[in-house]
């Protein structure tokens, strides 16, 4: 059993094995991992066939069949989903890609748009490196009030 390079845990032919050999992704999430398999085992013709009519105009076959050759995928996470179910016509997928080329391993990140047509689902476009939202949290100090409202002070409460 070869493990799908998606990640999903499943075996290639359980998982985007299928959608490789021509059936309908279900959802814009099965059709971004089963792209990001296809560049992983080079397969370009499912990457340029699965582009939607006006994203095809601007696809780089020779820059993507050089990249196939040059770059060894290794790993795939899912950051987000919005839209893109069986019932939808539109939607988004946010991923981050590893992938080493030569010595070093980078990391690709992107927010994919999505659109089915005729009940197919096809990549539209990307923002590629997108802002990723950043979490502040506040610095409790020692001798300052718990946050739990106890009224002890944090290192006689939830701090001890």
């Amino acid at each position: 059993m070869t493990a799908c390079p998606c990640g999903s845990g499943k075996s290639l032919d359980d998982c985007c094995g299928p959608l490789l050999a021509g059936a309908a992704a279900s959802t814009a999430e099965a059709l971004m991992r089963s792209r990001y398999t296809a560049y992983a085992l080079g397969n370009v013709d499912y990457i340029a066939a699965t582009h939607a009519p006006e994203a095809a105009e601007d696809f780089d076959r020779a820059g993507a069949e050089d990249m196939a050759r040059k770059v060894r995928w290794k790993g795939l996470r899912i950051e987000a989903t919005e839209a893109g179910g069986a019932d939808d016509e539109t939607g988004s997928v946010t991923f981050a890609a590893r992938y080493s080329m030569g010595a070093g391993e980078q990391f690709h990140r992107e927010i994919s748009t999505f659109r089915k047509i005729d009940g197919r689902w096809f990549y539209v476009d990307g923002e590629v490196n997108p802002p990723v939202e950043q979490r502040h949290v506040e610095k409790i100090g020692r001798n300052d009030p718990c946050p739990c409202g106890s009224g002890k002070k944090y290192k006689k409460c939830c701090g001890a």
